[in-house]
């Protein structure tokens, strides 16, 4: 049973049933999406089309206690009782998963969390560093993104602020506890909800907006942009005529930083980081 905690998500309380079964010698382990459980039918996500909707994390770790109990060929089922109705109150439609949810995850695990909790801790983070003396912080989204910038900048534990989805809540007290230099960091999709203005970066409180996007790209590419599925995919059509779309959104989300931070006396900079922790753009 899935536990999210105070985070607003639909599937909170929800169901997930495994269901393992031997396959042929040489097989592997395959995954398979059963009752509730949705396949992935449009590209720009981290599994292929025509995939089971189940993310890379969650099947590694699957994997991983496969290797554990001695198997090697087997076939793994996930289902979730009643998925596909839970599912329409979901983005997953739009994302072109079809027909139930998706077993996300960066790290396989949830951590439940409250608001106030969260930006309370940021707020004593902050205080740790400058009682500590540190005076370069980082405040990333989230694990793939802290691990860059912090061996990026070799920073001290103590220096990663777990900003999460709070930029506002870390600029707003960081104009009144100011260091000498902010470095935000976080995924492109994210970074981009942050360029367009947005400072609370959840997905039930900001979307990314492809229309704004496709105003921002090379006209051959503009069309494409505007009906994308995914902000990843955004990232590879870019890619795709070397345009660097990851240093436009640094330097359009450092305009939003700064106009958070004011009158502070604090030097901020981006970077923005690919899925797999490549660094895709820079600014400040």
């Amino acid at each position: 049973m899935k536990d999210a905690g105070d985070d607003p998500d639909v599937t909170h309380l929800c169901t997930v049933i495994s269901t393992v079964r031997f396959a042929a010698k040489g097989s592997g382990v395959t995954f398979r999406a059963g009752k509730g459980v949705g396949m992935v039918t449009k590209p720009g996500l981290p599994i292929a089309p025509g995939e089971p909707a189940i993310n890379p994390v969650p099947r590694r770790m699957m994997q991983a206690v496969i290797a554990e109990l001695g198997c090697s060929d087997v076939e793994i089922e996930i289902s979730i009782p009643n998925g596909e109705e839970l599912a329409k109150k979901t983005w997953n439609p739009r994302l072109g998963i079809a027909g139930g949810l998706s077993i996300l995850g960066t790290t396989g695990v949830v951590h439940p969390f409250s608001c106030s909790a969260w930006i309370a801790s940021i707020h004593q983070g902050v205080d740790v560093a400058r009682a500590i003396g540190l005076d370069h912080l980082a405040g990333c989204t989230g694990s793939t993104s802290e691990g860059t910038v912090r061996a990026l900048y070799d920073l001290p534990l103590e220096a990663m602020i777990d900003m999460g989805d709070f930029a506002g809540g870390l600029l707003k007290y960081l104009r009144q506890h100011p260091v000498a230099r902010i470095t935000i960091g976080g995924g492109f999709g994210k970074l981009v909800k942050l360029a367009q203005g947005s400072l609370d970066l959840h997905s039930g409180r900001s979307q990314v907006d492809f229309a704004w996007l496709s105003e921002r790209v090379p006209p051959a590419i503009g069309v494409a942009v505007a009906k994308a599925n995914t902000a990843a995919q955004v990232l590879d059509l870019c890619s795709g005529i070397g345009f660097n779309v990851g240093k436009l959104i640094a330097d359009i989300a450092l305009g939003t930083v700064q106009r958070a931070l004011r009158n502070a006396k604090i030097k901020p900079d981006i970077v923005v980081v690919g899925r797999e922790g490549g660094i895709v753009g820079r600014a400040g």
